[in-house]
């Protein structure tokens, strides 16, 4: 039983809850915002309805303290920038013509002006705009945005605290604007950034504002001892404040390390904290420090990142430990429950002995109001909750489900050898070139082509039965067929069939293995309006029959030309899933690459010379802690190569990365051994070019010339300044030339200009080049 004083202090709330809404009102509202569909105000009113009733959804749970702010039209970050008033001057004149539109500038761009640069959100599968800031920029403070929505709380008779990136993160987060020095350091503008914040911080709590929560994740992270005293000097000043509301500063994503002390000797009111995986190591590290006298915590133990039911008795435990380490604490999730779908109920096509354990966004609310009771009133008071908890996690811990003991046995038995190509790359390349017979600078694809409406009309068809399977495959025949005759009039070396029979790059491998779960409305939003639905990985991992040799051999039967097939690979199947967290990450990595091997085997076997594995999410799923990287790395790189070794030497092997920073994992892109990579820099202007020479990268590499995530379309001047650039850092006879990412996204009449334009480029400066190149 808990005390009197607790009952009467615990509250339960959320740091940010999705926001796409129950069926994707949102996504729809804004791209019908784009295409003239929907006027300026039908966009404000749907998103001014969907926080409505997510606010609504949140105190009809028993959430005591509603978040706002966190709501965004497409990045929480961009918010931010306008907040701080850091509009980059390509940007400015739009943003003074219509805010609205501006905005969606700095996003998307426009074919006048490049958007800001997209990047992930630590070690999530959301992205960020990054703020672009130099010496001369002029911060001003615009707190429209946050009082405005803090004030359609009120006036729902709530208790709201509005939520901010704090400015250290903001600031971190940043990167030197085009034409700055690349070593100016954003963060040394902090001292001209804090007196904006003041004036939001003053501005809210002119509305009655009593707590802001300043969001820092970037504290988890290894500082410098130069940053952790600008965090100290950030909250010194901040918390010395007069006229401003009481200050919660909020880490999540892992422990938050050096930066703890800091914060809880500074003269704010409350510290939240993760409680969840690694970050649980805040728990003695909070006891090491003397706790948080006087202060409120709030108390991360719900993980919001994962869609597993939380072990309630455990999360008990901690709280009532914690309970000695504050003045008061509080029950929240580990994070924003941006990164989970958002009704397991909604799910009705899953085995209902899975569905049991599960929780998404309102699931996980429910967890932390029965956990906010049963910490202040008793646990009396949940006992039917705990013992029903208890039977659903004792079900998953013996659910024949979870475990294949011939799946077990092949990981098992893994050798060294397994993982690694039968020759070095030098004779492989050779190999390859002669096979292959293509030219310098030779133009590619990532992958997908633009899903249509015809498309989806197919998908939608056959499963609401008006088409059979074999008029659906007819469909995808006519696509694949398309895609291939347009490849070749363009003058693209090497082609790819498409993908129009996948529906997401994971999710579609995800249907064909054992051991995943799909959702037809898990979607967690991606960046912008992209949506995704992660699969559930919830048992061990095998494939049945091959998945993708049928269309890839189709397409191939349609040209000359090399046909790439196209893999996801078993660090973004696990990092684009849910996974297990009942056994380590490399276990189940290590089953993954066991079954793509076979695919990878099949499409050599059935002609194919050119087998693409994707990683984007290498780089993503970095620890974010350095002494944890060695043996994420180990393994991450162990199963891509277990995927991959088993091939030709003449099969030339591709992987593909995107919108992440590559700087520090150049050792691992290496480690794959893959013959050639592919990866993100149109936005970035060839830094990973330049990172790849650095580290002496001695294999073929395509940086993106063509940035897809933005509808303005590539001059072949711009393309062809982009290749100058590549070519400054790699040899013309390493250098291919492609775009960043896939074009599933994307519109046709963009495409077809856009790749014309980057194979007029190609061609045009290889005209340059002698016919040799080292």
């Amino acid at each position: 039983m808990t005390t009197k004083s607790a009952a009467a202090a615990t509250r339960a709330t959320v740091y940010g809850y999705p926001r796409q809404g129950p069926r994707r009102e949102l996504k729809k509202a804004i791209e019908g915002y784009w295409a003239g569909r929907v006027t300026a105000d039908g966009l404000r009113e749907t998103a001014a309805e969907l926080r409505r009733a997510n606010r609504d959804r949140l105190a009809d749970a028993g959430v005591h303290e509603v978040p706002t702010g966190d709501f965004s039209l497409y990045d929480h970050v961009l918010d931010t920038t306008v907040m701080v008033g850091a509009i980059p001057p390509r940007h400015r004149a739009a943003v003074e013509a219509d805010a609205l539109d501006g905005y969606f500038a700095m996003a998307r761009g426009t074919q006048e002006v490049a958007p800001l640069e997209m990047t992930k959100w630590f070690d999530t599968n959301y992205h960020y705009l990054v703020p672009e800031l130099g010496p001369d920029t002029v911060f001003s403070a615009n707190s429209a945005k946050q009082v405005a929505e803090f004030e359609e709380a009120v006036a729902q008779g709530l208790t709201a605290r509005p939520v901010l990136v704090g400015p250290i993160t903001y600031l971190l987060l940043a990167k030197p604007a085009p034409g700055v020095a690349a070593d100016f350091q954003p963060l040394t503008l902090l001292d001209r950034l804090l007196p904006v914040y003041a004036e939001v911080l003053a501005d809210l709590r002119a509305a009655g504002a009593e707590w802001v929560q300043l969001d820092e994740p970037a504290l988890v992270q290894d500082r410098s001892f130069a940053e952790l005293n600008a965090i100290a000097r950030a909250y010194r000043d901040l918390g010395a404040l007069t006229d401003r509301p009481r200050l919660l500063v909020a880490s999540y994503f892992d422990r938050l390390g050096e930066a703890l002390p800091i914060l809880a000797k500074a003269p704010i009111e409350g510290l939240a904290l993760d409680f969840t995986g690694a970050a649980f190591a805040n728990l003695d590290a909070l006891a090491a420090v003397g706790g948080l006298p006087g202060k409120r915590l709030v108390a991360g133990v719900v993980d919001g990142r994962n869609v597993w039911i939380n072990d309630l008795g455990r999360s008990l435990a901690t709280l009532g430990t914690l309970l000695g380490l504050a003045e008061r604490v509080d029950v929240s999730a580990s994070c924003s429950l941006l990164h989970v779908p958002l009704d397991a109920g909604d799910e009705r096509d899953i085995d209902p002995q899975v569905s049991r354990w599960l929780a998404f966004a309102r699931q996980k609310t429910e967890e932390i109001v029965t956990l906010a009771r049963g910490l202040g009133q008793g646990t009396d008071t949940i006992a039917t909750h705990l013992a029903a908890n208890r039977a659903d996690l004792a079900a998953r811990k013996t659910s024949a489900l979870t475990r294949d003991p011939a799946v077990r046995a092949r990981a098992a038995a893994v050798t060294d050898a397994d993982g690694r190509r039968s020759l070095p790359y030098a004779e492989r390349a050779a190999a390859q070139r002669a096979h292959l017979g293509l030219p310098l600078l030779p133009t590619t694809t990532i992958g997908s082509f633009p899903q249509t409406g015809e498309l989806r009309t197919a998908r939608a068809d056959l499963r609401a039965g008006r088409i059979d399977e074999a008029g659906y495959e007819e469909r995808i025949e006519s696509e694949i067929r398309d895609v291939i005759s347009f490849q070749e009039k363009a003058g693209i070396d090497v082609l790819v069939h498409g993908e129009a029979e996948r529906n997401d790059m994971v999710q579609y491998f995800a249907e064909q293995l054992t051991g995943y779960v799909a959702t037809r409305h898990g979607w967690v939003q991606s960046y912008g309006t992209r949506y995704v639905r992660p699969p559930i990985l919830a048992g061990d991992i095998s494939r049945p029959e091959p998945m993708t040799v049928r269309w890839t051999s189709f397409a191939q039967s349609l040209s000359d030309r090399p046909v790439k097939g196209m893999l996801t690979g078993p660090v973004t199947m696990l990092a684009w899933s849910f996974v297990r967290d009942d056994q380590p990450l490399g276990t189940t990595a290590r089953q993954v690459a066991l079954a793509l091997r076979d695919e990878v085997r099949d499409l050599e076997d059935a002609g194919g010379s050119v087998i693409q594995v994707d990683e984007p999410a290498l780089r993503e799923t970095l620890p974010l802690r350095a002494a944890d990287r060695a043996e994420y790395l180990a393994w991450a790189t162990e199963s891509f190569r277990l995927t991959t070794s088993g091939v030709r030497a003449a099969t030339q092997i591709h992987t593909h990365m995107c919108y992440a920073e590559f700087g520090d994992i150049v050792q691992a892109i290496d480690d794959l051994d893959a013959d050639v990579i592919s990866l993100e820099a149109a936005r970035s202007h060839m830094q990973v070019a330049r990172e790849l020479a650095a580290h002496g990268y001695p294999r073929e590499a395509g940086p993106g010339v063509y940035d897809i995530h933005s509808p303005r379309v590539p001059s072949a001047e711009e393309v062809t300044a982009l290749l100058h650039e590549g070519l400054t850092a790699i040899p013309a006879g390493r250098l291919w030339v492609n775009p960043d990412c896939g074009l599933k996204t994307r519109g046709w009449p963009e495409v077809r200009a856009s790749l014309e334009n980057l194979v007029a480029a190609a061609r045009g400066v290889r005209a340059t080049l002698p016919d040799a190149a080292s």
